[in-house]
């Protein structure tokens, strides 16, 4: 098995009161005091208090990182419990408004909150981010670009932000839109090199617009502090397998465009225009849509191009171990992702008579068991 191409996978989750079911407006200082003692390093604060991250350590096999995530998704579970909270993996909170919320006091998120005021307030969204190590760092830039196409894939896989501020969205994928209204999101331009790239975070620390590159925010970005390249997409999965199996269909892939220059190689305006077309329906329909043949063959089905990705990671996949994971991406795509169920549950309880806010706790109560139903192996 080839152990190079480290990772680590990072989630963020709702923190809500157990009774209502609502996110928290203020965190509860004896939570996360006892969380730093009891989980350590591997549990953060976000930049809203509703929020909580948890990281696992560097992995080289998608059983370690399995191992972890569930460790931390139940222990977290359990502390929040025994403090009268629960946490909720979902790309946003189905009832959360995002006028009520305040934000973390920390300088990092002052300095934030007074540079983005009400967009701050606003990204009440939560995210699964993948960091995968590459071999030669100086590549990271170049393998950015390369990965484009392969985005809207894992943004689509993921889906679990069907509802916003209380009521649908027509969306399967919301938080991806609403994370667009943050300055230095959405898909990274195509640098020429690295040296490119430094250019242009150079000018950006210059000018004071940012004080570092961990102010940039794209979908996929090269991560200063831990040398990795970052996949940041994809919704919070609300099942554990699911965000092990993107986990790894990312990093095979990024295995894949690291030993094969030539793949993808030399994309232009047009093919990065398609991979943003591509990432709004993937946002749109999920798993059940079509996306644009960037060879210009019209549309193809998500399960297709899912299958010819698959394919083409077989060999990496198989060095790396990770061909269960990954074959785990054809069951999200047959059973559909937790938007789907959500959308499924919600309506069930409207059909029975539930009033829409009614309904959506019920949505709420099922993810917040979904979150910590988790097992080691």
């Amino acid at each position: 098995m080839d152990c190079g191409y480290g990772f680590g996978i990072e989630e963020e989750y709702f923190l809500c009161d157990a009774l209502s079911r609502r996110p928290r407006r203020k965190s509860a200082r004896a939570f996360l005091d006892e969380c730093k003692v009891r989980i350590g390093e591997a549990v953060r604060t976000e930049m809203l208090q509703s929020q909580i991250e948890v990281a696992t350590p560097p992995s080289t096999t998608m059983g370690e990182a399995r191992a972890a995530l569930a460790g931390l998704r139940q222990e977290l579970g359990a502390l929040a419990r025994n403090h009268g909270l629960v946490i909720v993996a979902a790309g946003t909170h189905p009832t959360a408004v995002w006028a009520h919320q305040r934000h973390t006091d920390a300088e990092r998120y002052d300095r934030l909150m007074r540079d983005l005021q009400m967009l701050g307030t606003r990204n009440m969204l939560c995210g699964l981010h993948v960091h995968v190590a590459v071999p030669c760092p100086e590549r990271r830039v170049n393998l950015m670009g390369r990965l484009l196409p392969f985005v809207p894939l894992l943004l689509g896989l993921s889906t679990s932000s069907p509802f916003w501020q209380g009521r649908r969205t027509g969306l399967l994928g919301y938080r991806l839109a609403a994370y667009r209204e943050l300055p230095r999101t959405w898909l990274p331009d195509l640098f020429a090199d690295a040296a490119d790239y430094r250019r242009y975070i150079d000018a950006l620390v210059a000018a004071g617009a940012i004080a570092n590159e961990s102010f940039v925010w794209w979908v996929v970005r090269p991560a200063a502090r831990l040398g990795t390249l970052e996949l940041r997409v994809s919704d919070c999965c609300t099942s554990l397998d699911d965000a092990i199996a993107i986990a790894a269909l990312y990093r095979a892939l990024v295995r894949h465009l690291d030993r094969n220059v030539n793949v993808m190689a030399g994309l232009s305006g047009a093919d990065r225009a398609i991979a943003a077309e591509n990432c709004w329906r993937a946002q749109r329909y999920g798993v059940h849509g079509s996306l644009v043949d960037e060879a210009g063959g019209g549309a193809r089905s998500f399960g297709e191009v899912l299958e010819d990705v698959i394919a083409r990671v077989a060999e990496d996949a198989a060095a790396l171990g990770c061909e269960t994971e990954i074959a785990h991406t054809r069951t999200i795509v047959s059973r559909g992702t937790s938007a789907d169920r959500q959308l499924a549950l919600y309506l069930d309880g409207v059909g029975r008579g539930l009033d829409k806010h009614a309904a959506l706790v019920s949505v709420v109560d099922w993810l917040v068991s979904e979150t910590v139903n988790v097992a080691a192996a």
